[in-house]
Protein backbone atom coordinates (compact mmCIF):
# COMPACT_ATOMS: atom_id res chain seq x y z
CA UNK A 1 0.00 0.00 0.00
CA UNK A 2 2.77 2.16 0.76
CA UNK A 3 4.37 1.58 -2.68
CA UNK A 4 1.50 2.54 -4.23
CA UNK A 5 1.25 5.60 -2.31
CA UNK A 6 4.48 6.66 -2.94
CA UNK A 7 3.90 5.86 -7.01
CA UNK A 8 0.76 7.68 -7.10
CA UNK A 9 2.84 10.06 -5.54
CA UNK A 10 5.54 10.95 -7.99
CA UNK A 11 2.65 9.98 -10.87
CA UNK A 12 1.11 13.48 -9.57
CA UNK A 13 5.00 15.45 -9.01
CA UNK A 14 5.58 14.60 -12.28
CA UNK A 15 1.99 15.82 -13.99
CA UNK A 16 2.74 18.80 -12.15
CA UNK A 17 6.29 19.25 -13.83
CA UNK A 18 5.04 18.71 -16.95
CA UNK A 19 2.81 21.33 -16.57
CA UNK A 20 5.65 23.16 -16.66
CA UNK A 21 7.01 23.01 -19.81
CA UNK A 22 4.44 24.67 -21.75
CA UNK A 23 5.68 26.39 -25.42
CA UNK A 24 2.67 29.35 -26.71
CA UNK A 25 0.27 29.15 -29.16
CA UNK A 26 0.89 32.81 -31.00
CA UNK A 27 -1.81 34.88 -30.77
CA UNK A 28 -2.95 37.94 -32.66
CA UNK A 29 -6.09 40.55 -33.51
CA UNK A 30 -6.90 39.31 -37.70
CA UNK A 31 -4.88 41.13 -40.24
CA UNK A 32 -7.32 40.41 -43.00
CA UNK A 33 -10.56 37.56 -42.50
CA UNK A 34 -12.03 35.92 -45.78
CA UNK A 35 -14.17 38.50 -47.72
CA UNK A 36 -17.30 36.61 -47.47
CA UNK A 37 -21.14 37.45 -45.95
CA UNK A 38 -21.61 37.78 -42.41
CA UNK A 39 -23.21 34.32 -42.05
CA UNK A 40 -20.52 32.60 -44.01
CA UNK A 41 -17.99 33.86 -41.49
CA UNK A 42 -20.42 33.49 -38.51
CA UNK A 43 -20.16 29.30 -39.71
CA UNK A 44 -16.24 29.72 -40.29
CA UNK A 45 -15.99 30.97 -36.77
CA UNK A 46 -18.23 28.60 -35.41
CA UNK A 47 -16.51 25.34 -36.47
CA UNK A 48 -12.86 26.19 -38.09
CA UNK A 49 -11.64 29.10 -36.16
CA UNK A 50 -10.15 26.82 -32.95
CA UNK A 51 -7.60 25.72 -35.53
CA UNK A 52 -7.68 27.63 -38.43
CA UNK A 53 -7.26 31.22 -37.09
CA UNK A 54 -4.82 33.50 -35.19
CA UNK A 55 -7.32 32.89 -32.22
CA UNK A 56 -6.34 31.21 -29.12
CA UNK A 57 -9.68 28.97 -28.48
CA UNK A 58 -8.92 25.89 -26.40
CA UNK A 59 -11.15 24.24 -23.73
CA UNK A 60 -10.64 23.70 -20.43
CA UNK A 61 -9.45 20.12 -20.94
CA UNK A 62 -6.96 20.92 -23.99
CA UNK A 63 -5.32 22.98 -21.35
CA UNK A 64 -3.44 20.09 -19.57
CA UNK A 65 0.06 18.54 -20.95
CA UNK A 66 0.08 16.28 -22.35
CA UNK A 67 -3.00 16.77 -23.87
CA UNK A 68 -2.11 20.56 -24.61
CA UNK A 69 1.06 19.42 -26.75
CA UNK A 70 -0.82 17.64 -29.34
CA UNK A 71 -3.74 20.55 -29.80
CA UNK A 72 -0.67 22.77 -29.94
CA UNK A 73 0.89 20.52 -32.88
CA UNK A 74 -2.15 20.49 -34.49
CA UNK A 75 -3.05 24.19 -34.14
CA UNK A 76 0.19 25.25 -35.88
CA UNK A 77 -0.20 22.93 -38.97
CA UNK A 78 -3.90 23.34 -39.31
CA UNK A 79 -2.46 27.65 -39.28
CA UNK A 80 0.13 27.19 -41.61
CA UNK A 81 -2.58 24.89 -44.20
CA UNK A 82 -4.80 27.35 -43.85
CA UNK A 83 -5.45 30.60 -41.66
CA UNK A 84 -8.83 32.53 -41.86
CA UNK A 85 -7.33 35.81 -39.96
CA UNK A 86 -4.96 36.20 -42.70
CA UNK A 87 -6.74 34.79 -45.77
CA UNK A 88 -7.83 38.33 -47.22
CA UNK A 89 -4.56 39.45 -47.66
CA UNK A 90 -5.13 37.40 -50.76
CA UNK A 91 -6.63 37.60 -53.97
CA UNK A 92 -10.42 36.72 -54.22
CA UNK A 93 -9.77 34.27 -56.46
CA UNK A 94 -7.63 32.36 -54.04
CA UNK A 95 -9.84 32.85 -51.17
CA UNK A 96 -13.11 31.62 -52.97
CA UNK A 97 -10.26 28.65 -54.08
CA UNK A 98 -8.93 27.82 -50.65
CA UNK A 99 -12.95 27.49 -49.39
CA UNK A 100 -13.70 25.25 -52.09
CA UNK A 101 -11.10 22.78 -50.66
CA UNK A 102 -12.37 23.52 -47.09
CA UNK A 103 -15.49 22.63 -48.21
CA UNK A 104 -14.84 19.84 -50.38
CA UNK A 105 -12.74 18.35 -46.54
CA UNK A 106 -15.26 18.67 -44.91
CA UNK A 107 -18.21 16.86 -47.29
CA UNK A 108 -15.71 13.97 -47.69
CA UNK A 109 -15.54 13.81 -43.37
CA UNK A 110 -11.60 14.98 -43.14
CA UNK A 111 -12.31 18.63 -41.92
CA UNK A 112 -12.85 19.15 -38.47
CA UNK A 113 -10.28 16.13 -37.91
CA UNK A 114 -12.51 13.13 -36.12
CA UNK A 115 -10.46 12.82 -33.28
CA UNK A 116 -10.94 16.84 -32.48
CA UNK A 117 -14.75 15.79 -33.17
CA UNK A 118 -14.90 13.59 -30.71
CA UNK A 119 -13.90 16.18 -27.79
CA UNK A 120 -15.42 19.22 -29.42
CA UNK A 121 -19.11 18.62 -30.58
CA UNK A 122 -19.99 22.00 -30.91
CA UNK A 123 -17.59 22.28 -34.27
CA UNK A 124 -19.38 20.01 -36.20
CA UNK A 125 -20.72 21.49 -39.63
CA UNK A 126 -24.38 20.81 -39.73
CA UNK A 127 -25.92 19.62 -43.29
CA UNK A 128 -27.67 22.98 -43.03
CA UNK A 129 -24.31 24.71 -42.68
CA UNK A 130 -22.36 23.21 -45.39
CA UNK A 131 -25.68 23.90 -47.47
CA UNK A 132 -25.11 27.68 -46.98
CA UNK A 133 -21.54 27.38 -47.77
CA UNK A 134 -22.01 25.62 -50.82
CA UNK A 135 -24.76 28.17 -51.93
CA UNK A 136 -22.29 31.22 -51.28
CA UNK A 137 -19.69 29.42 -53.65
CA UNK A 138 -22.53 28.81 -56.12
CA UNK A 139 -20.00 27.02 -58.57
CA UNK A 140 -22.01 27.18 -61.87
CA UNK A 141 -22.74 30.81 -62.36
CA UNK A 142 -20.97 33.01 -65.61
CA UNK A 143 -17.80 33.19 -66.15
CA UNK A 144 -15.92 36.20 -64.43
CA UNK A 145 -14.97 39.58 -66.41
CA UNK A 146 -11.30 39.01 -68.25
CA UNK A 147 -9.29 41.02 -65.48
CA UNK A 148 -6.82 43.63 -66.70
CA UNK A 149 -3.25 41.95 -67.32
CA UNK A 150 -1.63 45.04 -68.63
CA UNK A 151 1.88 44.75 -67.10
CA UNK A 152 1.38 41.31 -65.97
CA UNK A 153 4.26 39.03 -66.86
CA UNK A 154 3.32 36.75 -69.97
CA UNK A 155 4.09 32.47 -70.07
CA UNK A 156 3.90 32.48 -73.79
CA UNK A 157 7.77 31.48 -74.61
CA UNK A 158 7.63 27.86 -75.20
CA UNK A 159 10.45 25.63 -73.90
CA UNK A 160 11.56 21.90 -75.29
CA UNK A 161 10.14 19.28 -73.32
CA UNK A 162 13.24 17.74 -72.59
CA UNK A 163 14.38 20.72 -70.87
CA UNK A 164 11.96 21.14 -68.41
CA UNK A 165 13.49 22.06 -65.12
CA UNK A 166 11.89 19.23 -62.00
CA UNK A 167 9.88 19.82 -59.58
CA UNK A 168 11.70 21.44 -56.76
CA UNK A 169 11.08 17.82 -54.58
CA UNK A 170 13.46 16.35 -57.64
CA UNK A 171 10.22 14.82 -59.42
CA UNK A 172 11.31 14.74 -63.03
CA UNK A 173 9.02 16.18 -65.76
CA UNK A 174 7.52 13.82 -68.60
CA UNK A 175 8.20 15.06 -72.05
CA UNK A 176 5.96 12.26 -73.28
CA UNK A 177 2.48 12.90 -71.12
CA UNK A 178 0.61 14.20 -73.81
CA UNK A 179 0.85 11.13 -75.73
CA UNK A 180 -0.93 9.13 -72.78
CA UNK A 181 -4.55 7.45 -72.76
CA UNK A 182 -7.48 9.65 -71.33
CA UNK A 183 -8.58 7.94 -67.97
CA UNK A 184 -11.19 10.38 -67.53
CA UNK A 185 -12.63 14.33 -68.20
CA UNK A 186 -13.74 17.54 -65.56
CA UNK A 187 -15.91 20.66 -66.04
CA UNK A 188 -14.49 22.60 -63.08
CA UNK A 189 -16.88 25.45 -62.68
CA UNK A 190 -14.96 26.23 -58.93
CA UNK A 191 -11.93 27.26 -61.15
CA UNK A 192 -13.12 27.55 -64.47
CA UNK A 193 -10.97 25.66 -66.17
CA UNK A 194 -11.53 22.38 -68.65
CA UNK A 195 -9.26 19.33 -67.30
CA UNK A 196 -8.15 16.09 -69.48
CA UNK A 197 -6.69 13.07 -66.93
CA UNK A 198 -4.51 11.13 -69.04
CA UNK A 199 -2.62 8.20 -67.78
CA UNK A 200 0.52 6.42 -69.15
CA UNK A 201 0.76 2.64 -70.02
CA UNK A 202 0.44 1.34 -66.60
CA UNK A 203 -1.74 3.45 -65.18
CA UNK A 204 -4.35 2.52 -67.99
CA UNK A 205 -3.74 -0.70 -68.06
CA UNK A 206 -4.75 -1.05 -64.30
CA UNK A 207 -7.62 1.34 -64.72
CA UNK A 208 -8.85 -1.41 -67.60
CA UNK A 209 -8.62 -4.10 -65.24
CA UNK A 210 -9.90 -2.19 -62.14
CA UNK A 211 -6.54 -2.59 -60.28
CA UNK A 212 -6.55 0.75 -58.98
CA UNK A 213 -7.42 -0.01 -54.91
CA UNK A 214 -4.40 0.61 -54.64
CA UNK A 215 -2.87 2.38 -57.85
CA UNK A 216 0.42 -0.13 -58.97
CA UNK A 217 4.10 1.39 -58.57
CA UNK A 218 4.95 2.81 -61.92
CA UNK A 219 1.53 4.28 -62.83
CA UNK A 220 1.54 8.13 -63.78
CA UNK A 221 -1.47 10.51 -63.98
CA UNK A 222 -1.41 13.57 -65.56
CA UNK A 223 -3.73 16.08 -65.17
CA UNK A 224 -3.59 19.29 -67.69
CA UNK A 225 -6.20 22.16 -67.38
CA UNK A 226 -7.13 24.93 -69.72
CA UNK A 227 -9.20 27.98 -68.89
CA UNK A 228 -12.59 28.10 -69.94
CA UNK A 229 -13.93 30.73 -72.38
CA UNK A 230 -17.32 31.48 -73.21
CA UNK A 231 -18.74 30.95 -77.41
CA UNK A 232 -21.00 32.82 -78.81
CA UNK A 233 -23.64 29.88 -78.91
CA UNK A 234 -23.01 29.64 -75.55
CA UNK A 235 -21.39 27.03 -74.78
CA UNK A 236 -18.10 27.07 -72.50
CA UNK A 237 -14.47 25.95 -74.95
CA UNK A 238 -11.15 25.09 -74.09
CA UNK A 239 -9.02 28.35 -73.65
CA UNK A 240 -5.38 28.95 -72.43
CA UNK A 241 -3.14 25.48 -71.79
CA UNK A 242 -2.89 26.83 -67.39
CA UNK A 243 -0.51 24.02 -66.06
CA UNK A 244 -0.05 19.95 -65.51
CA UNK A 245 0.50 18.22 -62.57
CA UNK A 246 1.55 15.02 -62.25
CA UNK A 247 1.21 11.85 -59.59
CA UNK A 248 3.57 9.20 -60.00
CA UNK A 249 3.35 5.62 -57.98
CA UNK A 250 5.86 4.44 -56.32
CA UNK A 251 4.83 3.11 -52.78
CA UNK A 252 8.14 2.35 -50.98
CA UNK A 253 10.15 5.62 -52.63
CA UNK A 254 7.39 8.20 -51.91
CA UNK A 255 6.20 6.70 -48.66
CA UNK A 256 6.74 10.05 -47.26
CA UNK A 257 4.34 11.58 -49.56
CA UNK A 258 1.08 9.13 -49.02
CA UNK A 259 3.43 6.79 -52.19
CA UNK A 260 2.86 9.28 -54.65
CA UNK A 261 5.69 11.75 -56.34
CA UNK A 262 3.80 15.33 -56.74
CA UNK A 263 4.39 17.87 -59.35
CA UNK A 264 3.08 20.75 -61.39
CA UNK A 265 4.38 22.66 -63.99
CA UNK A 266 2.31 25.99 -65.35
CA UNK A 267 2.76 28.34 -67.86
CA UNK A 268 3.79 27.57 -71.56
CA UNK A 269 7.41 27.54 -69.94
CA UNK A 270 6.25 24.94 -67.19
CA UNK A 271 7.86 26.42 -64.51
CA UNK A 272 8.06 24.26 -61.59
CA UNK A 273 5.26 25.01 -59.04
CA UNK A 274 5.95 26.32 -55.35
CA UNK A 275 9.63 27.90 -53.93
CA UNK A 276 10.92 24.76 -52.21
CA UNK A 277 9.99 20.91 -51.90
CA UNK A 278 7.81 21.92 -48.96
CA UNK A 279 4.90 22.53 -51.95
CA UNK A 280 4.15 18.77 -51.65
CA UNK A 281 2.36 19.77 -48.18
CA UNK A 282 -0.24 21.60 -50.34
CA UNK A 283 -0.61 18.25 -52.70
CA UNK A 284 -1.00 15.27 -49.61
CA UNK A 285 -2.96 17.80 -47.27
CA UNK A 286 -5.70 18.12 -49.80
CA UNK A 287 -5.54 14.43 -51.21
CA UNK A 288 -6.13 13.36 -47.58
CA UNK A 289 -9.53 12.83 -47.90
CA UNK A 290 -9.84 10.15 -50.77
CA UNK A 291 -6.58 8.49 -48.84
CA UNK A 292 -9.07 5.56 -49.12
CA UNK A 293 -9.16 5.82 -53.03
CA UNK A 294 -4.94 5.74 -53.00
CA UNK A 295 -5.27 9.15 -52.62
CA UNK A 296 -6.57 9.63 -56.33
CA UNK A 297 -10.23 12.09 -56.95
CA UNK A 298 -10.14 10.85 -60.29
CA UNK A 299 -13.19 8.78 -60.92
CA UNK A 300 -11.40 6.61 -63.95
CA UNK A 301 -13.96 5.92 -66.99
CA UNK A 302 -13.61 1.75 -67.42
CA UNK A 303 -16.20 -0.76 -67.58
CA UNK A 304 -14.31 -2.96 -64.85
CA UNK A 305 -15.82 -2.86 -61.72
CA UNK A 306 -14.22 -2.08 -58.65
CA UNK A 307 -15.41 -3.12 -55.04
CA UNK A 308 -16.38 -0.10 -52.44
CA UNK A 309 -17.79 3.02 -52.51
CA UNK A 310 -17.85 4.26 -56.16
CA UNK A 311 -14.17 4.15 -57.05
CA UNK A 312 -14.66 4.04 -60.94
CA UNK A 313 -16.99 5.61 -63.54
CA UNK A 314 -18.90 2.70 -65.44
CA UNK A 315 -21.59 4.72 -66.98
CA UNK A 316 -18.98 6.95 -69.24
CA UNK A 317 -17.89 4.30 -71.44
CA UNK A 318 -21.64 2.52 -72.17
CA UNK A 319 -21.06 3.69 -76.24
CA UNK A 320 -22.66 0.42 -78.15
CA UNK A 321 -21.00 -1.87 -80.30
CA UNK A 322 -22.68 -1.27 -83.24
CA UNK A 323 -21.34 2.24 -83.76
CA UNK A 324 -19.22 2.41 -87.24
CA UNK A 325 -16.15 3.37 -85.12
CA UNK A 326 -15.13 3.47 -80.91
CA UNK A 327 -13.82 6.75 -80.31
CA UNK A 328 -13.02 6.30 -76.73
CA UNK A 329 -9.93 4.33 -77.56
CA UNK A 330 -9.24 7.50 -79.58
CA UNK A 331 -6.91 10.71 -78.81
CA UNK A 332 -8.90 13.22 -77.17
CA UNK A 333 -8.17 16.85 -79.12
CA UNK A 334 -10.39 19.34 -77.30
CA UNK A 335 -13.43 19.70 -75.15
CA UNK A 336 -16.31 21.74 -74.30
CA UNK A 337 -19.58 22.27 -72.26
CA UNK A 338 -23.22 23.15 -72.59
CA UNK A 339 -24.44 24.60 -68.94
CA UNK A 340 -27.91 24.87 -70.20
CA UNK A 341 -28.25 21.88 -71.08
CA UNK A 342 -25.69 20.08 -68.43
CA UNK A 343 -23.66 18.10 -70.93
CA UNK A 344 -19.99 17.86 -71.17
CA UNK A 345 -18.72 17.05 -74.82
CA UNK A 346 -14.79 15.65 -76.25
CA UNK A 347 -13.72 15.86 -79.70
CA UNK A 348 -11.62 12.67 -80.54
CA UNK A 349 -9.44 12.07 -83.36
CA UNK A 350 -8.28 8.62 -84.47
CA UNK A 351 -3.89 8.78 -85.63
CA UNK A 352 -5.04 9.63 -89.68
CA UNK A 353 -6.85 12.95 -88.06
CA UNK A 354 -4.26 13.79 -85.85
CA UNK A 355 -1.95 13.65 -88.91
CA UNK A 356 -4.75 15.51 -91.41
CA UNK A 357 -3.91 12.68 -93.70
CA UNK A 358 -6.70 10.16 -95.75
CA UNK A 359 -9.16 8.34 -93.59
CA UNK A 360 -9.07 11.12 -90.84
CA UNK A 361 -11.91 10.78 -89.03
CA UNK A 362 -13.17 12.94 -85.46
CA UNK A 363 -15.78 12.04 -83.16
CA UNK A 364 -17.89 14.07 -80.79
CA UNK A 365 -19.09 11.96 -77.56
CA UNK A 366 -21.29 14.03 -75.59
CA UNK A 367 -22.25 12.60 -72.43
CA UNK A 368 -24.91 14.09 -69.46
CA UNK A 369 -22.72 16.14 -66.67
CA UNK A 370 -23.24 14.60 -63.03
CA UNK A 371 -21.43 16.08 -59.89
CA UNK A 372 -18.24 14.82 -59.04
CA UNK A 373 -18.69 13.12 -55.61
CA UNK A 374 -15.14 13.88 -54.66
CA UNK A 375 -14.94 17.36 -55.34
CA UNK A 376 -17.74 20.02 -55.29
CA UNK A 377 -17.55 22.44 -57.76
CA UNK A 378 -17.12 19.78 -60.15
CA UNK A 379 -18.84 17.90 -63.13
CA UNK A 380 -17.52 14.12 -64.56
CA UNK A 381 -19.51 12.59 -67.81
CA UNK A 382 -22.11 10.26 -66.92
CA UNK A 383 -23.77 8.48 -69.46
CA UNK A 384 -23.44 9.20 -73.17
CA UNK A 385 -26.30 10.69 -75.16
CA UNK A 386 -25.17 10.87 -78.69
CA UNK A 387 -21.99 10.16 -80.72
CA UNK A 388 -20.98 12.33 -83.94
CA UNK A 389 -18.89 11.58 -86.70
CA UNK A 390 -17.06 13.26 -89.34
CA UNK A 391 -15.20 11.50 -91.56
CA UNK A 392 -12.53 12.82 -93.89
CA UNK A 393 -14.39 16.47 -93.28
CA UNK A 394 -16.77 15.49 -94.98
CA UNK A 395 -19.46 12.55 -94.29
CA UNK A 396 -21.36 12.86 -91.20
CA UNK A 397 -22.91 10.91 -89.37
CA UNK A 398 -25.18 11.10 -85.70
CA UNK A 399 -26.20 8.59 -83.20
CA UNK A 400 -27.94 8.95 -80.24
CA UNK A 401 -29.27 6.87 -77.18
CA UNK A 402 -31.11 5.44 -75.47
CA UNK A 403 -31.51 3.08 -78.92
CA UNK A 404 -28.99 3.96 -80.41
CA UNK A 405 -30.16 4.48 -83.83
CA UNK A 406 -28.38 6.63 -86.37
CA UNK A 407 -30.08 9.93 -86.54
CA UNK A 408 -31.55 11.24 -90.02
CA UNK A 409 -31.61 14.90 -90.10
CA UNK A 410 -31.97 17.93 -92.48
CA UNK A 411 -29.59 19.08 -94.86
CA UNK A 412 -29.35 22.21 -92.79
CA UNK A 413 -28.89 21.03 -90.03
CA UNK A 414 -26.49 18.40 -91.02
CA UNK A 415 -24.76 21.23 -92.54
CA UNK A 416 -24.86 23.26 -89.39
CA UNK A 417 -23.09 20.41 -87.38
CA UNK A 418 -19.83 19.16 -90.00
CA UNK A 419 -19.73 23.65 -89.78
CA UNK A 420 -19.51 23.15 -85.67
CA UNK A 421 -16.92 19.99 -85.73
CA UNK A 422 -14.59 21.49 -88.24
CA UNK A 423 -14.16 24.65 -86.13
CA UNK A 424 -13.45 22.85 -82.89
CA UNK A 425 -9.39 23.53 -82.88
CA UNK A 426 -7.12 21.28 -80.82
CA UNK A 427 -6.47 22.23 -77.14
CA UNK A 428 -3.13 24.28 -77.13
CA UNK A 429 0.00 22.37 -75.54
CA UNK A 430 3.48 23.25 -74.64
Amino acid sequence: MKRLVQFVFVLAVLFLLVQIVRPSIPTQPAAAEIHAPENVRRILRKDCYSCHSDERRLAWFDEPEPAYWLVRKDILEAREHLNFSTLGSKPDAVQKATLYEAVNMIQLGAMPLPRFLALHRDARVTPEELATLKDYLSPWGPLPAPTDTKGAPTTTTRVALDSVKPEWNGLAFEPTFATWRPISFTDRGDNHTFRFILGNDVATKAVAEGKISPWPDGAKLAKIAWKQETSSDGTLRAGDFIQVELMVKDAQKYASTAGWGWGRWRGLDLQPYGKDASFVKECTGCHLPVKGDDNVYTLPMTAATVPGTEVVNNHAVKLPASLPYQPLAWTPMTMLSDPAQRTLSVLYGNDAALHNSAGGVVALVTWAERDDPHWFGGRIPDSPVRVEFLANGAEYQQFAGPQWAKVESTASFVAQRKELLLSLKPVSLP
